[in-house]
C-alpha cells in the first residue's frame, strides 16, 4: 500500500483510488511569468512520482490535472492583503510585451523544461485565463451561499469566519492574522468586513489588461479561487491527492480548501502533499538571492538533464536539498554510468529479475516515496557479482519506469567508438587512460569531469574504462 505524508493530519496516510481504480491527482502548476528554475520543478517530479506508482506498482489508472496561472496572481499577494499587481502585468511592462506573449511563452518553456526531467504529461492544463467562467460561477455560489459578500470597493470577498476549520491545514489561527495586517493598503482594504477576508473577485479599478466582465463589474480573479474552479471542474467534489511545494500552503491552499468545501459541503482533497525546499549553496532558490538555477544552465555546462533528476531523487521530498555544482556532477556520472551497465547488461541472456532487490525497491517507493533507499537497493545490486547481468539489465529496466531516468537509453547503440568522438575528448581518454595505469586517481576524477562537461560518461571496469555518451555538448 502506498503511504504518503498528509499535510492535514500530520502522518503517514495510505492512498488509494476512490473511485474505480482511478487516481485522481491535482498539481498547482507554474505562474509564467518567468522560467521555472530546478526548484520548481522539483514540485513536478514529486506529482510524476506518485503518479508512476500509482500505475507501475499499483495497478491504477491515474488523472493529473495541473493548472497555468496565466492571470490573477498579485505581485505582492499575501493572501491577508492581496495588494499589488498582477505578476503578468509586471512582467509585461518591464519587457515591453504583451502578458499573453509572456504567458504562452514561458508555458512552452515550462513543458519543455519537464519533458527534459521527464515529468508525463498532465491529462489536463487548464489556463486561467480560459476559465473565468467557473471561476464567476464558483463565486456566484458562494455568495449565494453567504460565503462570500461583495464589499464597498466593488471587489468580491470571502468570509474567512464563515468556514470554521480555517487553519486546519496550515495551524494558522484567524485571530493571529492580524498581525500581517498591511497597514499602508487600508484603501485596498476598505471593503472588508473582517481583515483576514481575501478577495475572489478584483474590482478593475485602473486596470485596463486581461480584465473580464462578470456580475459585479468588470476585473479579475483572485488567484486561490482558480484551483477551487478548475480542480472542482476537472476532478469533481473529492479527489485524492493534491500536491505542490511547502511553500503554498498558506495562505494560497488554506484558501483553496475554504472556498471548495464551503462550496460543496465536505471534503474535497482526500490527502494534502507537500514538497519541501530547494536550496542552492544554503538559500532559498530565489530571483533575488541570484542563485537560481535553470534546466539550461545545467545543460550548459554538460550535464544530463535527468542528472537533475536523479539529485532530487537522492533525498525525500519533505526533506530540503541543497544543490550543488559538485553534487550535479556525482550525479551525472551516475546516471552516465547506469546507462552504460544497463547496455552491458542488455546483451547478456535474459534471466528473471532479482526479486530482493524488487521487494526492495518496491517497499521503499510505497514508503513515502523514501527515493534514497530505492537507488540504495539498485546500486548494491550493480555491484552484486552473484547475480546473473541478465537479471540486473531486468530489474533495472523495471525500476526505471518508476525513475524516469531513461536507463536503458544506451541499449543497442554502439560504445566505444572513438571515432565518434571529438580530438579533444579523444586526448581526455587517453590521458584518463594513462593517469589510470600510474594510479594518478585524482587526476583521472579532474579529466573524468573534464570528459563529462564533453558529454561522455566514463566507467572503470575489470577491462578497463569504457565511456558512453550523455546529454551534454560533444563537440
Amino acid at each position: 500500500m502506498l503511504r504518503l505524508t498528509d499535510t492535514m493530519t500530520r502522518r503517514h496516510e495510505d492512498i488509494a483510488p476512490s473511485r474505480d481504480r482511478l487516481l485522481t491527482l491535482y498539481a498547482c502548476g507554474p505562474t509564467v511569468y518567468r522560467s521555472q528554475h530546478v526548484g520548481n520543478l522539483r514540485t513536478f517530479v514529486l506529482g510524476d512520482l506518485i503518479a508512476r506508482t500509482g500505475e507501475v506498482l499499483h495497478g491504477w489508472r491515474t488523472k493529473l490535472v495541473q493548472n497555468i496561472t496565466d492571470v490573477g496572481h498579485l505581485a505582492d499577494d499575501t493572501g491577508i492583503e492581496l495588494a499589488g499587481e498582477d505578476k503578468m502585468l509586471l512582467a509585461a511592462r518591464e519587457q515591453n510585451r504583451d502578458p499573453f506573449e509572456i504567458a504562452r511563452h514561458y508555458e512552452a518553456e515550462f513543458r519543455t523544461d519537464c519533458s527534459r526531467l521527464n515529468i508525463h504529461p498532465a491529462d489536463h492544463y487548464p489556463r486561467a485565463s480560459e476559465c473565468i467562467d467557473l471561476m464567476i460561477e464558483l463565486i456566484a455560489k458562494l455568495i449565494e451561499t453567504d460565503h462570500a459578500y461583495v464589499g464597498d470597493d466593488g471587489s468580491v470577498y470571502f468570509a474567512a469566519q464563515s468556514f470554521p476549520s480555517y487553519g486546519a491545514l496550515s495551524g494558522n489561527r484567524l485571530e493571529d492574522l492580524r498581525a500581517g495586517h498591511r497597514q499602508d493598503a487600508g484603501e485596498l482594504s476598505a471593503g472588508k468586513r473582517f481583515h483576514a477576508d481575501w478577495a475572489l473577485w478584483k474590482h478593475a479599478g485602473s486596470q485596463r489588461q486581461m480584465v473580464w466582465e462578470s456580475p459585479w463589474g468588470k476585473g479579475f480573479p483572485g488567484w486561490h479561487i482558480e484551483c477551487s474552479a478548475m480542480s472542482l471542474h476537472f476532478l469533481g467534489d473529492t479527489f485524492d491527492v493534491h500536491t505542490a511545494g511547502v511553500d503554498l500552503r498558506f495562505p494560497h491552499h488554506e484558501d483553496e480548501r475554504a472556498q471548495s468545501e464551503s462550496a460543496v459541503g465536505h471534503e474535497v482533497v482526500r490527502r494534502w502533499v507537500h514538497g519541501e525546499h530547494l536550496l542552492a549553496d544554503g538559500r532559498k532558490m530565489a530571483k533575488s538571492t541570484g542563485n537560481v538555477v535553470l534546466v539550461d544552465d545545467v545543460v550548459a555546462r554538460g550535464y544530463d538533464a535527468l542528472a537533475v533528476r536523479l539529485f532530487f531523487l537522492t533525498g525525500r521530498y519533505r526533506q530540503q536539498m541543497n544543490l550543488t555544482w559538485d553534487a550535479l556532477a556525482g550525479a551525472d556520472r551516475r546516471l552516465g554510468r547506469w546507462r552504460s551497465r544497463v547496455a552491458e547488461w542488455a546483451e547478456a541472456p535474459s534471466a528473471p529479475m532479482h526479486a530482493e532487490t524488487v521487494a526492495r525497491f518496491t517497499a521503499a517507493f510505497d514508503d513515502d516515496l523514501d527515493t534514497p533507499s530505492a537507488l540504495v537497493a539498485l546500486g548494491e545490486l550493480e555491484k552484486n557479482d552473484g547475480v546473473a547481468p541478465g537479471a540486473k539489465f531486468e530489474t533495472f529496466a523495471w525500476a526505471d519506469r518508476l525513475l524516469g531516468l531513461d536507463l536503458v537509453r544506451d541499449v543497442g547503440r554502439p560504445r566505444n567508438d572513438a571515432a565518434d568522438l571529438s580530438d579533444d575528448a579523444r586526448a581526455l581518454l587517453d590521458a584518463r587512460a594513462a593517469a589510470r595505469e600510474a594510479k594518478d586517481w585524482a587526476m583521472s576524477d579532474r579529466l573524468r569531469d573534464q570528459l563529462a562537461g564533453l558529454g561522455v560518461a566514463v566507467v572503470d571496469g575489470p577491462g578497463g574504462q569504457s565511456w558512453s555518451r550523455t546529454g551534454g555538448t560533444h563537440e
